[in-house]
This record gives structure tokens, C-alpha cells and sequence, in this order.
């Protein structure tokens, strides 16, 4: 993944600035921070442990309307605070040219997390949701090529109520998030 986003550094918020300026989901999104428990004592200190050596940085490209932001950022958020690696969110709808360098089968899926190096030289994206929860889609996208068939709205109102079955009540997926970020930064 050759992307660059050096002239992104500096031109988003930070996440305390994201949650206070949030105008839809703001209860629901602290809520599912608060609920967050790290998964075990190991992974929180994997997370600790890379605390002041790296060189990484993150951009969080999302938008408060987002239920998989909503549910997802909260968890991303605590690992990456754990670490002290400096994130800065972009909206969606104000950082577009970024968000076409991330799209998810062609369209502007969000949350998209950015870990790049300090010159801003991408390494890798996790997103928009825990890779079991995303099956659903993924399946949903191969079976269902055309928007414009007649069954598209009805499959797809389908695969969302399974992508929120696989969700599930609770903080269940959140070791999933925990996870795959510790796969993906463990692969940089």
C-alpha cells in the first residue's frame, strides 16, 4: 500500500474534539467507551508496551451518523491510547480525497483506522467493521452484484440485520477489534 498522507497531518481533530463537536449517536458512543474491558491482561500490555517505541501515527476517517463508527471507534480508541499513538479523526464528508483512497468494494465505507509511519507514508487500514461482523457484506457484495436488481434493497436490509445478530448485545465483538488491531500493528 504506496498511499501518502503527509499533507493530512495536522488537518484533522482530535478525538476529545470529534466526541464534543458529535450532533447524533454521542450518548451511544461514550456508552460503548465506557462499557469497553480490555480483553486480557496481555493484550492491554501489548498495547502499553508500545507506548513511546514507535513512530506511528493514525488518522480515523469517520462521521457521527456512522452506527459502525459508533460502536467500533470507542474500542479503537482505548487501544490506541494505550499505545500513545497520536490520532487525528477526519469527517468523512470534509477529507472525500482521502476517503476514495480507502473505499470498500468501490464505495466510501467508514470507520477506515490509517496507521502511517511520521512522514505520514501509509502501513496499513483496519475498517470499517471486525472482519466476522464484515463476512455478512462480503458475501452480500458477491452475491448481490447489481444495485439495481429487484431483490438488492430487500438482501441487503437482510445483511444488515445479520451484521447486527453478529454484533450482538453487548461488548462481545470488542476483543475482535482488540485483536486485529494487535495482528495489523504487529505486522509493521
Amino acid at each position: 500500500m504506496s498511499i501518502q498522507l503527509a499533507d493530512k497531518i495536522g488537518t484533522g481533530i482530535t478525538p476529545a474534539q470529534f466526541i464534543e463537536g458529535m450532533t447524533k449517536n454521542k450518548e451511544a458512543f461514550t456508552g460503548w467507551y465506557d462499557k469497553f474491558e480490555w480483553p486480557s491482561a496481555e493484550d492491554r500490555s501489548f498495547f502499553e508496551s508500545l507506548s513511546g517505541k514507535h513512530s506511528l501515527r493514525c488518522f480515523i476517517l469517520m462521521a457521527d451518523w456512522c452506527g459502525d463508527a459508533v460502536r467500533n471507534i470507542p474500542v479503537v480508541l482505548h487501544a490506541l491510547e494505550a499505545a500513545q499513538i497520536p490520532v487525528e479523526v477526519l469527517i468523512m464528508e470534509q477529507h472525500l480525497d482521502t476517503m476514495d483512497q480507502f473505499l470498500t468494494f468501490g464505495g466510501r465505507s467508514i470507520p477506515v483506522v490509517i496507521f502511517t509511519d511520521e512522514q505520514g507514508q501509509v502501513l496499513g487500514k483496519w475498517g470499517p467493521r471486525p472482519s466476522y461482523v464484515q463476512e455478512a457484506m462480503v458475501q452480500f457484495k458477491q452475491n448481490n452484484p447489481d444495485r439495481n436488481a429487484a431483490d438488492y434493497e430487500t438482501n441487503l436490509a437482510e445483511t444488515r440485520k445479520e451484521i447486527m445478530r453478529r454484533y450482538g448485545e453487548g461488548a462481545a465483538y470488542h476483543p475482535l477489534i482488540i485483536s486485529e488491531l494487535r495482528e495489523l500493528i504487529g505486522s509493521f
